[in-house]
């Protein structure tokens, strides 16, 4: 319903009835501008585009929230693997420390100082040594029955002094 007009009163004019009381007078009707489209705009489509503007942010929130959400789990699967290999370090470090506080670790490792007994032989292999053959004493290959070629004395010493034979 629309607003009531604003009213007036009217002018008191000279030969009137001075005793009575001037009448109200209904002026013209205002204006009402809103029946009238501005640029193809009325009210039902601002309405329209306001509830669509929501609609949409309401979606990229969803949207931004699931996003975060999916990092964090990709986040949390790779601190339990971390945390995994942390442990696994952590436990074989802990079992290097129980080895290395053993008493057959400490003898061995004294030796390297030469503080063993008056009775052992130190000894050094030479850093440019070459590696042993297969078939050397105590050599896995030797464990495991390779037949091995015995040779007499007299060759293995030629072989020595004058590099092997043909």
């Amino acid at each position: 319903m629309p607003p009531e007009p604003p009213t007036r009163l009217a002018a008191h004019e000279p030969g009137d009835d001075a005793g009575v009381e001037p009448s109200i007078v209904a002026g013209p009707p205002a204006v009402s501008l809103a029946g009238l489209g501005i640029a193809g705009l009325s009210r039902r489509r601002v309405g329209i585009a306001v509830t669509a503007l929501v609609a949409v942010w309401i979606v990229v929130g969803f949207a931004g929230q699931a996003s975060a959400a999916a990092r964090a789990a990709d986040r949390a699967v790779q601190e339990q693997a971390t945390n995994q290999a942390l442990a696994a370090n952590v436990a074989s470090l802990r079992d290097e420390l129980d080895l290395v506080q053993t008493q057959r670790w400490i003898l061995q490792q004294a030796r390297a100082y030469g503080l063993g007994s008056t009775s052992e032989r130190p000894f050094e292999i030479a850093a440019g040594a070459p590696s042993l053959p297969t078939d050397a004493p105590g050599s896995p290959a030797r464990r495991l029955g390779l037949a091995v070629v015995q040779r007499s004395p007299l060759d293995s010493w030629l072989d020595a002094l004058f590099g092997p034979g043909g």
